[in-house]
């Protein structure tokens, strides 16, 4: 395996080209900015070798995403780019640092007796329920609780994240699992292989679990499965945590801490 450097400067490459499919790609000073489609869009990260970013590279990245009608997000390591950080605060944005980490001893974790796991295939009828698993979790980040499951979104902009998805699965850039129990999706997950000349990374992304299910291992489980397959032809698979209490959990999954990923957004309103 690569040295600490070598792992976060694969890590920024893996950034730099998993948008390139999508979206063309504009300056703002030091920031790549990824201008595509907003069922499916992309932060704005540092451009290796372009120098500092300023306060005037992130507003001027904010108004190129908006104007295209996209979230104003700027992502990065903040140990590649340590002054990003006051650069979006002085431009207004809150920053939100959260630990980065690499597979390095993969461990087999089985689901619970009862829950089968499945492959998500592009033409999946399910697809919607299985991304309303992941927005029932991410609405209701806190431990096991008594929540309702949000409503099945019928909107347009729904509709339009599920073709996105559909396509990314069909192409092999997503590759989806679920979690099933008693007919029912509880759990899901994906992992987003990229070729980088050759060498293939990949990130797992959207681990979630309805909160009425959590704390039985469903996390840990399908986050092993991704893993698994993830290295059946990855050199290197990494993740965000949403914070050191999740990170712990992907650490017993055999993930160990590598560095930082940050996050830039408006300040939500009080």
């Amino acid at each position: 395996m690569p040295t600490r450097p070598g792992l976060l400067e694969c890590i920024e490459r893996y950034f730099a080209a998993a948008p390139l499919p999508d979206a063309r790609i504009q300056t703002a000073g030091a920031l790549d900015v990824p201008i595509g489609d907003p069922a499916w869009p992309y932060p704005a990260r540092p451009r290796s070798g372009a120098g500092p970013v300023t306060a005037d590279d992130v507003r001027a990245a904010v108004g190129l995403l908006q104007a295209a009608g996209l979230p104003a997000a700027v992502e990065w390591v903040p140990e590649r780019s340590p002054e990003t950080a006051a650069a979006a605060r002085a431009a207004g944005l809150s920053v939100e640092e959260l630990p980065l980490l690499v597979a390095a001893d993969p461990v087999e974790v089985l689901l619970p007796v009862g829950v089968r796991l499945y492959l998500v295939g592009a033409d999946d009828p399910e697809l919607p329920r299985y991304q309303r698993v992941a927005a029932t979790a991410f609405a209701h980040p806190g431990g096991a609780c008594d929540v309702l499951d949000v409503p099945l979104d019928s909107s347009a902009e729904a509709l339009a994240r599920t073709a996105a998805l559909r396509e990314r699965i069909a192409s092999g850039r997503t590759v989806m699992m679920v979690a099933v129990e008693n007919g029912e999706p509880v759990a899901v997950g994906s992992h987003q292989p990229v070729d980088i000349d050759g060498t293939e990374v990949s990130e797992v992304v959207g681990v979630a679990t309805l909160p009425r299910l959590r704390g039985r291992g469903l996390g840990a489980g399908i986050t092993s499965a991704l893993v698994a397959h993830a290295t059946e032809t990855a050199d290197m698979v990494f993740l965000a945590a949403g914070d050191d209490d999740v990170a712990r959990i992907y650490e017993r999954v055999g993930f160990a801490r590598l560095a930082t990923a940050a996050v830039a957004e408006p300040a939500s309103p009080c």
